[in-house]
């Protein structure tokens, strides 16, 4: 057996939307709050009237490289913290009050962070009301003497209205006054609350003159709260038990000891697919006063608590619902047109949105923590919302809206995705300390400027003629005047004196006496005067039927030409109509091409500031590089100059060099003759000695021959070797003697002792007298001396220390200059003891070759002592 397949509830169809529908962004403005105190750090500048500028504070780096971050924003307009409420007002709300008098409906809400002015935007203060009051004394003002009276316009519950008869309205409110339960309608005869009687001055009072006249306007306020994502009833009364009363004297709902959690309303949506909530309580109000009476009646009971930000922070969203009712009036323009099709109904919120906060500032603990995550989670819903519409709307996408994640964007659902104005007013405080909270806020309403809602159309024109209501007034009056100027209804003596005129023109009646029954001439004569007046009614009635049909073909003609006319207006509203959509698309292609040409002029300030730096770093660097440029020139010129310098010095050195040289070639070939000369000497000599030793051992047969003399070099050979030692004796000496020292005479010297030399602990250490010492030889005294010695350390090949002393003449140069010509040198050498004495011991057998060593060294004599000391002297 099969189950029956379960019906699906059919799918509401959704509204159907226009093909070409005109859309306007939303309207966002912005004010700034007054700093607390003079001294106190700001982050805002306003650039101009529409441009505000937000920059880091002290101490906050905004970007990587360690500047300050500076940006700006756009709004469609920016007041300044002298702006007072009025023209606030006359900016922001006044169009949105026009708009609801012409059935177009409205919403305008503030946001921003906590303690930015929200609240005072929207309500104000003694003195200095807000948005609020201040619009609805301008709805009051502009429709108050075309009010209809009380409970005509009825709420039908389903965001509707409805509309009753005068006996109907009667009973009505003859039934809400005999009802203690029912909450009653404030009367406009009551005293205004003092705290809000002094909000808007007379002289600051607005008035709209766009008014149909020929409608019944009927003003409904409804207040709730958003608290906690539920909603509430502001304006609910509980119900009255005798029993057990649950309010206090002063208004508080109590129960055993406890508050009353009052009952949440849901959401609804009508017939027309917008959203209202069912169960609010919606209070007609005919007065400024009891619109203020309403309003502060709902404020009283509105959750506000003290936070470290906020002395009174508003913990809940409040929305405040103005409804305006009209209906057109009937041909007469009498009474109200008893068609509900007929009947319209917009509305404006105001909404004045809790501020967001962050529980580090605020150190919300409890309760207060709850109300701040779910404050920031119904804004942060709200931008989603945003921006999800802003990426359908720009790239063409159809994602889902989150509407119902939050029952503030679900309220407000039917504003975005169907028609009305929206107006959003950002709230920020120029404080330091509210720096990244204040750029969160700037970054949405930028955001929110691009999304575009549907403009609202106007509503269909009655049928009906107008001016019917002046008319009726002026017909009323102009009768009110004949009754007074014939002394009122109730005057018989006109009605008489007319009846008696107009018996007086009708031919008189004869007398009708018959008193004999044979008279024949009294009826004839009243027959006949009978007929003359019938014929002269009859004259007359032919008269009023032509006067009438006279004035009703005036009438026809005067109809037809107010129809040619009602026509011709018509036409002319249409092509105004059409001239009013040309305007306001040029408007809105006005107001971009302005936005555009605000956006271009930031890039081209932006540029300038980039091609102004750059500007700068390019001079700073061509001064940077002819700076450089300049040096290294100088570098080259002291370059070339080093290098002709350093050429001239090789020059000089390399000649001077050259001639060194040729000296030391000469002075060694010098030395190397002298030392041929010796040897040549030497060989003279032994071979004189063995002549000798072979004459003598021959005997006396040989006669001795004294042996030649050698030939000493001539004075010019000797000369010429200055530097070599004076030749010596022909007989060979055993011990030859020796030479004293240069040193001993009495010239001047110069002894240079290096710096590097070391200072050997020996006994014996050569000390020259009447010198100069110096371990750098210089000109200063060269000239001071005749002689010159070098002590010149290094080591010999038995491992030894040997100090050399080369001695010299100093003379005079042809050039004024002081050289050294050296003639000698005397060796110091340290021995080992041991060393000497085995040294001595190996030659003691051998006498004969000592001998001859001494002999081969004969040419130069040296001295020794016991410490193992030479003194030599070398060619």
């Amino acid at each position: 057996m099969q189950r029956p397949n379960k019906g699906k509830t059919p799918r509401r169809p959704g509204p159907k939307k226009a093909a070409n529908i005109d859309k306007d962004p939303v309207g966002v403005y912005c004010r700034i709050r007054p700093l607390g105190a003079e001294d106190e750090e700001c982050c805002l500048e306003m650039i101009s009237n529409s441009t505000i500028q937000l920059h880091a504070p002290d101490g906050l780096k905004a970007n990587r490289n360690g500047e300050y971050k500076e940006t700006q924003y756009s709004f469609k307009k920016a007041f300044g913290i002298n702006t007072n409420q009025l023209e606030l007002f006359e900016d922001v709300a006044k169009p949105l009050i026009e708009d609801l008098i012409h059935c177009k409906n409205g919403l305008l809400f503030t946001y921003g962070v906590t303690g930015s002015g929200k609240t005072f935007t929207m309500t104000g203060s003694p003195g200095e009301g807000g948005l609020l009051p201040r619009s609805l004394d301008m709805l009051f003002n502009s429709i108050g003497p075309f009010q209809a009276k009380r409970f005509v316009f009825k709420p039908d519950d389903k965001n509707g209205m409805e509309i009753q008869g005068q006996v109907d309205a009667l009973l009505e409110r003859q039934k809400r006054e005999s009802q203690p339960t029912v909450p009653k309608t404030p009367s406009s005869r009551q005293k205004a609350d003092p705290e809000l009687a002094d909000m808007i001055n007379s002289e600051e009072a607005c008035k709209s003159e766009n008014v149909d006249e020929d409608c019944c306007y009927s003003v409904f306020v409804s207040y709730i709260e958003i608290y906690n994502n539920y909603i509430y009833d502001l304006l609910e009364d509980a119900p009255f038990d005798p029993i057990r009363p649950k309010w206090f004297a002063g208004g508080t709902p109590v129960r055993n000891n406890e508050f009353i959690a009052p009952q949440s309303k849901i959401l609804r949506e009508d017939q027309n697919h917008n959203m209202y909530v069912a169960g609010c309580t919606e209070v007609e109000v005919k007065s400024t006063e009891e619109a203020f009476e309403v309003f502060w009646k709902g404020q009283k009971k509105r959750r506000i608590a003290n936070t470290e930000l906020n002395r009174e922070s508003s913990r809940s969203h409040s929305v405040f619902t103005v409804k305006l009712a009209q209906a057109p009036l009937d041909a007469d323009g009498d009474h109200i047109l008893q068609d509900k099709n007929q009947v319209n109904v917009s509305q404006l919120c105001l909404v004045d949105l809790a501020g967001s906060e962050r529980t580090s500032r605020t150190r919300a603990e409890g309760s207060r923590l709850r109300e701040a995550g779910n404050i920031n989670q119904s804004l942060m819903t709200l931008r989603t919302c945003m921006e999800v519409l802003r990426e359908n709307q720009m790239c063409g996408t159809n994602k889902m809206v989150p509407y119902r994640d939050s029952k503030v964007t679900h309220l407000f659902k039917n504003y975005f995705d169907g028609e009305g104005k929206v107006r959003m007013i950002v709230c920020v405080n120029p404080k330091a300390d509210d720096y990244d909270e204040t750029m969160l806020v700037m970054r949405f309403a930028e955001m929110t400027q691009e999304v575009e809602v549907a403009r609202p159309v106007d509503r269909p024109i009655c049928g009906l003629t107008a001016g019917r209501r002046h008319r009726n007034r002026v017909f009323r009056d102009e009768m009110t005047r004949r009754m007074d100027e014939r002394g009122g209804p109730g005057s018989a003596v006109d009605d008489t004196a007319l009846l008696d005129q107009l018996m007086e023109s009708l031919p008189a009646l004869p007398r009708c006496d018959l008193l004999d029954p044979a008279d024949d001439q009294t009826l004839p004569r009243l027959m006949e005067v009978l007929e003359r007046r019938h014929r002269v009614r009859q004259m007359m009635t032919e008269q009023f039927n032509k006067s009438a049909s006279t004035l009703k073909s005036m009438l026809q003609q005067f109809d037809s030409q107010i129809n040619s006319k009602e026509t011709f207006l018509h036409d002319q509203r249409s092509k105004l109509s059409e001239k009013e959509k040309v305007i306001n698309s040029q408007k809105s292609e006005l107001e971009r091409l302005e936005k555009k040409s605000k956006t271009l002029e930031y890039k081209i300030d932006i540029l300038q500031k980039t091609t102004n730096m750059y500007e700068q770093d390019k001079r700073s660097l061509q001064q940077e590089l002819e700076t450089r440029e300049q040096r290294l020139h100088r570098e080259l010129t002291e370059k070339k100059r080093m290098e002709q310098r350093m050429q001239g010095m090789v020059t000089d050195t390399k000649h001077k060099w050259e001639k060194e040289c040729e000296r030391r070639v000469n002075a060694k070939q010098l030395e190397m003759q002298n030392k041929l000369w010796v040897k040549d000497e030497k060989l003279k000599q032994l071979k004189a000695i063995v002549t000798e030793s072979n004459s003598s051992s021959s005997g006396s047969g040989f006669p001795s021959e004294h042996p030649e003399k050698p030939e000493r070099p001539s004075r010019e050979r000797d000369h010429m070797r200055s530097a070599s030692p004076s030749p010596l004796q022909t007989a060979p000496p055993v011990r030859p003697t020796h030479r004293r020292s240069h040193s001993a005479g009495g010239e001047k010297w110069v002894d240079h002792k290096p710096a590097s030399n070391l200072d050997l602990d020996t006994v014996m250490q050569p000390i020259i007298p009447n010198s100069i010492k110096v371990s750098t030889p210089n000109e200063k005294a060269l000239s001071k001396c005749q002689k010159y010695v070098l002590r010149h350390q290094e080591l010999a090949s038995d491992g030894e220390i040997e100090t050399k002393l080369i001695k010299g003449n100093v003379f005079k140069t042809r050039g004024g200059g002081q050289a050294v010509q050296f003639t000698d040198i005397e060796t110091l050498k340290q021995e080992c003891a041991m060393a000497s004495s085995r040294k001595r011991h190996s030659g003691s057998g051998d006498g004969a070759a000592h001998m001859e060593d001494i002999e081969n060294r004969a040419p130069v004599p040296s001295t020794s002592s016991n410490l193992g000391y030479q003194k030599r002297r070398k060619p």
